[in-house]
């Protein structure tokens, strides 16, 4: 195995060392990432390398050749007493980062959680021709559809067409004539006129009138081609057209539209929120945000934080604000209600409310104010993410009164957020709520 060999079974090696998607989502670094770059911790597996050491000195049979010199006498190493080296086993191994852009990072989070969620397209940012697929009465000649008219005479040729030969033995049946052989025909489904019977009839040899005792027998001694046997046998000499039958193709007209989406981000900033909170919100959001960027063609975020009050933020302050005031959450839904009608209008956009918190809120604001906020605002999807790590408090009851009035609603999701472990299952309940 030659030395490029070598250098790609080493890539491998460090690939399959990449973490786990869902172990990086739930315990990894996710602030080494960035929105539009998702970087996944490796471990380095070096390719094996003589190095050379350019400082050429000492060593035996080299240097001052005065008697006396000592030989191999050790030399002061990093870690020997009174030096400042780092002792062994001090630095973990080195790491590097498998980078991702949202797009992997959505097809990959649905393979590892099983979604499916299929993006809706709002804006019509064109409308062009498609295949010429559709019909019309009228139109150019360059554009009729010949098939299908050859086709519709075609039809109407086999269902009118008959075997005179046949039809004219008929005629020849003693006490029949041209009434009882039109009768004949009518309940055989045969398409024959009673004044074509007539002038065959007519042509009868009048001792030919009487060939045939019986239908039976008749039937028994001619023979009866079908349309189709007829047409195979002789070909076809003339196909029955008619105006109705021409039909004008003109092609679809498709709308292209831009799949636009908005996540407006909501958090709880209050005293209660403290440091395990916050980081569990995080763990939670930052992942929904790349999928849903990875899913869109346009994504743009809105970030609210809020205590009693609520402000709009920039997401690099979004997850570490605390503030130490009370919390009222229905100030956070009013924000988001009037950003949302004035930049995102519901006919171009589609639009996901997340709120996040550990339940506290103000005395009757969540059915009073807050739940008929969320019925208000139009959305593919709003969920409540509830992160409580040290165990619910008593009046922290938010996310139970939403998750109660909406029950299974396919436009709202609540999940429960205790620990990492929770987080993607939190994330598989949001959209897959939505996907259905």
């Amino acid at each position: 195995m030659g030395l490029r060999e070598d250098l790609e079974r080493y890539r491998e090696v460090g690939e399959e060392k990449r973490e786990d998607l869902a172990d990086f989502i739930q315990y990894g670094d996710l602030g080494q990432s960035l929105p539009d770059e998702i970087r996944i911790p490796i471990k380095i597996v070096d390719l094996p390398e003589f190095a050379y050491d350019r400082l050429d000195k000492g060593g035996i049979g080299q240097g001052d050749p005065d008697v006396g010199d000592p030989v191999g006498q050790p030399q002061p190493q990093p870690g020997d007493d009174g030096d400042d080296g780092d002792e062994p086993g001090e630095e973990g191994g080195d790491h590097d980062y498998y980078e991702m852009d949202p797009e992997e990072f959505a097809q990959e989070l649905d393979d590892e959680l099983g979604l499916d969620l299929e993006p809706k397209g709002k804006e019509v940012i064109e409308e062009k021709e498609g295949d010429f697929t559709d019909m019309t009465r009228s139109g150019p000649d360059s554009t009729l559809d010949f098939e299908r008219m050859f086709k519709e005479g075609l039809k109407r040729k086999l269902a009118m067409d008959f075997d005179p030969e046949y039809v004219k033995e008929a005629l020849k049946i003693e006490g029949w004539g041209p009434d009882r052989a039109f009768e004949w025909a009518r309940e055989e489904n045969i398409n024959v006129s009673k004044h074509w019977l007539d002038e065959q009839y007519d042509a009868i040899p009048a001792d030919e009138r009487t060939t045939w005792a019986s239908i039976d027998e008749m039937q028994e001694n001619t023979r009866h081609r079908s349309a189709a046997q007829k047409i195979k046998e002789e070909g076809i000499r003339h196909v029955p057209f008619r105006r109705e039958d021409e039909r004008y193709r003109y092609p679809e007209i498709v709308e292209e539209r831009e799949k636009n989406v908005v996540v407006v981000n909501i958090r709880d900033v209050s005293g209660s929120m403290r440091e395990q909170k916050r980081e569990l919100v995080e763990r939670t959001f930052t992942p929904l945000d790349w999928y849903l960027t990875g899913k869109y063609d346009n994504a743009e975020f809105v970030y609210i934080a809020h205590d009693a009050e609520a402000w709009e933020v920039e997401r690099d302050e979004f997850f570490g604000i605390r503030s130490g005031g009370g919390t009222k959450i229905s100030s956070a839904y009013e924000l988001a209600a009037a950003i949302l009608d004035e930049r995102y209008p519901w006919a171009e956009w589609n639009r996901y409310v997340f709120a996040a918190g550990d339940s506290e809120n103000s005395r009757n604001d969540t059915s009073e104010n807050v739940i008929p906020k969320m019925e208000e605002i139009p959305a593919n999807l709003h969920a409540y993410v509830e992160t409580q790590p040290d165990g619910k408090a008593i009046n922290a009851t938010h996310a139970e009164e939403v998750d109660e009035h909406f029950g299974d609603s396919e436009a709202v999701a609540v999940s429960y957020v205790n620990g990492p472990d929770d987080v993607t299952d939190a994330i598989y309940e949001i959209l897959s709520t939505e996907a259905e």
